[in-house]
């Protein structure tokens, strides 16, 4: 099925990711590509319309990113927002000017009539980020919104179909942000919405089928969200020809082996093979306290096992590979088929055999994942399973790696993890988990003195992790969970909580 396309041009906003997703959200499929895609690609692309996303540079600096202007003689509704509004207006011959009051943040914004701002309040709240704006608009244009500081908060020549808002439609921050990309997209460029997961799950596995026939199948499973979909959607279009292997390197959170166990081989009858290395990991990485060598011993580990595990199945035709939109956007590559071939893999075991690569999730983001994990009936402790790091606790562990440690850390962050869900904080926290660190402290338990690690509780709030802010967890949770941590859990005797966001920081600690 060929659907409905709208096409991003990326000028390097930070937001650009996000109005790609906001506008999926709308049921409609887009894809985000570099702005310097040549007209003819466009043309073929053949879009409804065309998004251009905010930017870093200033239009009228010799090396700022530019369009053609043949790209507003295609008949095609544009969009711009923030640096893509004023590369507009700047291209048809508009005015861009240095502002001597740059806008940031949440601002008043009062809006005009006007159908992209159709059922929209008049007076509102925008989020702004911009130093430039525009002064002198191009002909045929008018102002639809201004707030106290920009005179052009947005513009429109409805009858040839553009339209430019100097704010960020798609933060949240926005109100009614999505509805005036709705306005865009479906009173302006006229999209019916027919992007789905379910025809998104009916599309893959009949391809699938065509694809594979009857090949056989592998999978590397790590009980992550991305891997456990593209299994599960792999197995529904071939059954038994997918053999998964799910290495267990010691790592995990408590009983989590044992979960992706249970609902992959017993309940959905999945053709498993769960390789039990801890020994093997752990054996590599005694006496290592370095954080980059602990991953690299890992990846290379894994990669060790994958391979004598796939080596005992035999020929396989193809490896299913859970690789996702962004990270096709962020590898700086264009779209590919739904298959890929060999040498376009990185970082896979080149010893094992195969024709090709599948990689049913390599359009959607980790919200459509989840929701297409949802509609292939997985349970919701799987589906909204949290980013997980490859190397496991192995990095949530400072200094070196022991059972021990293992223990003491999985105990922790299950307690953690019980208390969060049991707040109703679950869905509202992007990301939290516990750090054991290399810290000892004098405590009082009882009546004698104690000599103990300090653990850290790390929770963050964000939309693709690339920035996040630390969690508001109220104190009487942060108190119920310290006083569990500490009474249930061997050598800890502190509990702290941090509330540094990314920026400086990063989500992890090592």
């Amino acid at each position: 099925m060929e659907h409905e396309k709208i096409l991003v041009l990326d000028f390097g906003g930070q937001y650009n990711q996000l109005i790609a997703r906001r506008i999926r959200e709308q049921n409609v499929y887009c894809e985000l590509v570099s702005c310097d895609v040549p007209i003819d690609f466009i043309k073929k692309y053949a879009p409804k319309g065309i998004v251009f996303t905010g930017g870093p540079n200033s239009v009228y600096e010799e090396n700022s990113p530019h369009v053609s202007r043949e790209i507003f003689s295609l008949g095609v509704p544009v969009l711009g927002i923030c640096y893509g509004a004023q590369l507009m207006a700047y291209t048809l011959g508009g005015k861009v000017d240095h502002a001597e009051l740059r806008e940031y943040g949440k601002v008043d914004i009062r809006y005009e009539k006007s159908m992209i701002f159709d059922g929209v309040d008049e007076n509102n709240v925008c989020w702004m980020s911009h130093t430039d704006f525009i002064s002198e608009l191009p002909e045929g244009f008018k102002t639809t919104a201004k707030t106290e500081h920009c005179p052009v908060a947005a513009m429109e020549n409805a009858k040839a179909g553009f339209y430019g808002v100097q704010f960020h439609p798609e933060v949240l921050h926005t109100k009614q942000g999505s509805l005036i990309l709705r306005n865009f997209l479906y009173k302006i460029c006229g999209v019916s919405g027919d992007w789905t997961m379910s025809n998104f799950v009916k599309e893959q596995v009949a391809a699938i089928k065509r694809k594979v026939g009857n090949g056989k199948v592998l999978c590397a499973m790590s009980g992550g969200v991305d891997s456990a979909v593209a299994a599960t959607l792999v197995h529904r279009a071939i059954g038994d020809n997918l053999t998964c292997i799910f290495v267990d390197h010691g790592l995990l959170r408590k009983n989590e082996a044992e979960d992706v166990y249970r609902v992959f081989r017993t309940e959905r009858g999945m053709n498993l093979v769960k390789a039990d290395a801890a020994d093997r990991f752990l054996g590599q990485l005694e006496g290592v306290s370095e954080p980059e060598r602990k991953r690299k011993i890992i990846g290379a580990e894994f990669i060790r096992v994958f391979e004598d595990e796939a080596k005992k199945i035999g020929k396989v035709d193809y490896l299913v590979q859970g690789t996702i939109y962004p990270d096709v956007i962020e590898s700086g590559k264009g779209k590919s088929a739904v298959i890929k071939s060999h040498h376009n893999v990185g970082g896979l075991p080149s010893v094992v055999e195969f024709k090709e690569i599948i990689e049913p999730l390599r359009d959607l983001f980790k919200d459509e994942v989840r929701k297409v994990g949802t509609e292939l009936g997985l349970p919701e402790n799987i589906v909204m399973r949290q980013p997980f790091p490859g190397p496991g606790l192995a990095i949530r562990i400072i200094g070196e790696v022991t059972r021990e440690k293992i223990k003491t850390l999985q105990d922790a962050d299950f307690i953690y993890r019980e208390e969060i869900a049991k707040a109703g904080l679950d869905r509202e926290i992007w990301q939290y988990f516990v750090v054991l660190t290399n810290s000892r402290s004098v405590g009082v338990m009882g009546d004698s003195r104690t000599y103990s690690y300090t653990v850290a509780l790390r929770a963050v709030t964000s939309i693709d992790g690339m920035t996040a802010d630390w969690a508001r967890i109220p104190y009487e949770v942060l108190e119920k969970i310290s006083n569990r941590i500490v009474n249930e859990v061997r050598d800890i005797n502190r509990v702290v909580y941090d509330i540094t966001s990314k920026p400086p920081a990063t989500i992890e600690w090592e």
